[in-house]
């Protein structure tokens, strides 16, 4: 008789006829002024590769990674999410994550290596493109379970921007430049290039951190000053230690991924296993007809 209220869907057709009338709240716009001054970053990023000032170019880079993993974050607060939102930051990081990176370490050092050090750099270019385009698709699917939530699918591209730029870092710890680790440069990137269009699950991390107990909160908030302190004052080691530790935590995801995977294989054989048909109507009719009847009848 009368349809099933969906207040998601009321709210679509709000937001559908505020748009088709021309009227954009101001909110909406705030997501996507993050969105864009990270693409400023990642597009200053490149032109800092190109004049060879790699303290910026890095700087630039992490700074967009930053805004990245905020704008989203500022759109549900402030329930300012929209399609158009949403592919614009796909674009941006295809540009801060995917070609500034390669850039970036093409004018650094794999251009020693000719046309072999360019197919590297595309080859990461792509490949974030790839994840990116997968990530939309799978973020849209509706059969996925509730739990896979945690766990990225392959690694994402603003993390495989920050440790591909691991060999940077490195030579700015003191490690000497040389054609040995121009080759291993190249080898490095193609592999995180794999990392990032793999299968393999990587924690997330968005179910961390939602909630702090009020007795944490000062704790909470002088740990995040002291990092912002340490990368400001010490940046190529926080960045050296930050990549070795998530390169680190590969493994634990694919374990933490499995566990989830045997937990919801029982959950599921367990609900088979009680849902299983009953007896039929007339096994139990017969059945209680026997015990009504009396013993010498039986």
């Amino acid at each position: 008789m009368f349809p099933p209220f969906d207040p998601e869907r009321d709210e679509r057709k709000r937001r559908q006829l505020v748009f088709s009338r021309g009227q954009v709240p101001v909110r909406v716009l705030i997501p996507n002024i993050f969105t864009l001054v990270g693409l400023c970053a990642g597009l200053t990023a490149i032109r800092m590769g190109i004049e060879s000032r790699w303290d910026l170019a890095v700087a630039a880079l992490v700074f967009a990674a930053f805004l990245d993993g905020i704008d989203g974050r500022v759109a549900r607060l402030l329930k300012a999410s929209s399609r158009f939102g949403a592919e614009l930051d796909s674009l941006a990081d295809f540009v801060n994550f995917g070609v500034a990176p390669a850039l970036i370490l093409y004018f650094w050092g794999l251009h020693d290596l000719k046309s072999a050090g360019w197919i590297a750099a595309m080859a990461f270019a792509i490949c974030a493109g790839l994840r990116l385009a997968r990530f939309n698709v799978m973020s849209a699917d509706p059969d996925r379970p509730a739990w896979a939530a945690n766990f990225f699918v392959g690694v994402p591209a603003p993390a495989g921007a920050i440790i591909v730029l691991l060999p940077i870092y490195a030579a700015f710890l003191g490690l000497p430049r040389s054609p040995f680790l121009t080759w291993v440069t190249l080898a490095y990137t193609l592999v995180i290039a794999a990392l990032m269009v793999s299968r393999l699950p990587v924690l997330s991390g968005k179910r961390i951190g939602t909630r702090v107990p009020p007795e944490m909160v000062g704790p909470v908030i002088i740990l995040l000053v002291l990092f912002v302190a340490m990368l400001i004052a010490y940046p190529w080691i926080i960045l050296t230690i930050g990549t070795l530790c998530y390169l680190a935590s590969l493994p634990l995801g694919w374990v933490s991924y499995r566990s989830y995977e045997e937990r919801a294989r029982e959950g599921s054989a367990e609900a088979s296993a009680t849902t299983a048909s009953p007896p039929n109507a007339a096994n139990r009719l017969q059945l209680s007809d026997d015990e009504e009847r009396p013993p010498r009848l039986n």
